[in-house]
């Protein structure tokens, strides 16, 4: 009811603004009149409109009612005459809103982990290798491989020495600081050992040359070792392995001394590891995929099948093993 006030009062005004012409006064005084009179239809016709607009055009103040009063004052007649065949129809008749057949969605950005697991075969990380090798965009290159934070190292590895050949200095320094910390935890636990090392005795001893035997091993088994230093620390891992071997209690010490003999090549050894590995209490799929290895390097390809079906099936559906399933049974 308010703003049908002033609007009959804004129209009221522009009348007798106009009417001021035709009065025997002077300009000064015609223009004065006039000037008042507009000025007040503008502002009647500002301030009915606003009142009238929805809560999210009325903000802020007072540039809403403000740009309302400048477009009917600063244009006489027709600036009065352009707001209200601009802004009447919108307010009284507002056009229908019509139901979506479709949403628009951008592009996700990489997960950082993944949203679901199944039973089936996963997507691994040839994914996160795709991106480093593909992905033109630094910044998704580098989420990449703040991903494999949540990967096993031995996964997570490869990708890092993947991105080490990116093009772009902030990914291969990403790349370089994540491997680099990898190692030199590893490293400074393997000389935290051997200082205990030369003032051990007994169980301590023993124990101590079990945990350097694994932190030399895990060195060659993720990869941060190369070339001659791989020999070294492979060598190393075995000297310190033999030393654990006949302990009582410890059925897993021939296990791993079989895993270092299988990467050195010395495949005898390793068999007579595994083997008496499981005379100690180690079970068949715990050594079935090592077994395995051995018969494919020495050429006796019906074994591996043996090998491969003694495996639960579990463990079949899994990575990588899911694949030699697939090839071998």
């Amino acid at each position: 009811m308010i703003s049908k006030w002033l609007f009959s009062g804004a129209l009221l005004f522009e009348l007798s603004s106009w009417a001021a012409f035709h009065e025997r006064l002077s300009v000064a005084q015609a223009t004065s009149l006039y000037l008042g009179a507009h000025a007040a239809s503008s502002a009647l016709l500002a301030a009915g409109i606003w009142l009238l607009l929805p809560r999210r055009y009325k903000l802020p103040l007072p540039w809403s009612p403000l740009f309302i009063f400048c477009l009917a004052f600063f244009v006489p007649v027709l600036g009065a005459v352009g707001v209200a065949a601009a802004l009447f129809p919108a307010l009284y008749l507002p056009r229908r809103r019509q139901e979506k057949s479709w949403d628009s969605m951008g592009l996700p950005e990489l997960p950082f982990r993944p949203q679901e697991r199944g039973k089936e075969l996963m997507f691994n990380d040839g994914g996160l290798q795709d991106v480093l090798r593909h992905a033109p965009d630094t910044e998704k290159r580098m989420a990449a491989l703040f991903a494999t934070r949540r990967m096993p190292p031995r996964e997570a590895i490869p990708i890092l020495k993947l991105a080490l050949r990116d093009p772009a200095d902030d990914v291969r320094l990403l790349a370089y600081s994540m491997l680099d910390k990898q190692e030199s935890e590893i490293n400074l636990r393997i000389e935290a050992a051997l200082r205990q090392l030369a003032v051990a005795e007994g169980a301590h001893r023993t124990a101590l040359h079990d945990a350097l035997a694994r932190w030399y091993w895990e060195l060659a088994y993720l990869g941060l070792a190369q070339g001659s230093v791989l020999d070294h620390v492979l060598e190393q891992a075995r000297e310190h392995a033999q030393r654990t071997l006949d302990v009582p209690g410890n059925p897993y010490a021939h296990v791993l001394a079989g895993r270092i003999a299988l990467e050195q090549g010395r495949l005898e050894t390793a068999a007579n590891h595994f083997s008496h590995a499981e005379a100690a209490g180690v079970g068949a799929p715990t050594l079935a995929p090592f077994r395995a290895e051995i018969a494919f390097l020495q050429g006796r390809y019906a074994e591996v099948r043996q090998q491969l079906a003694a495996l639960p099936s579990e463990t079949l559906q899994r990575p990588p093993f899911a694949a030699l399933a697939k090839y071998w049974l």
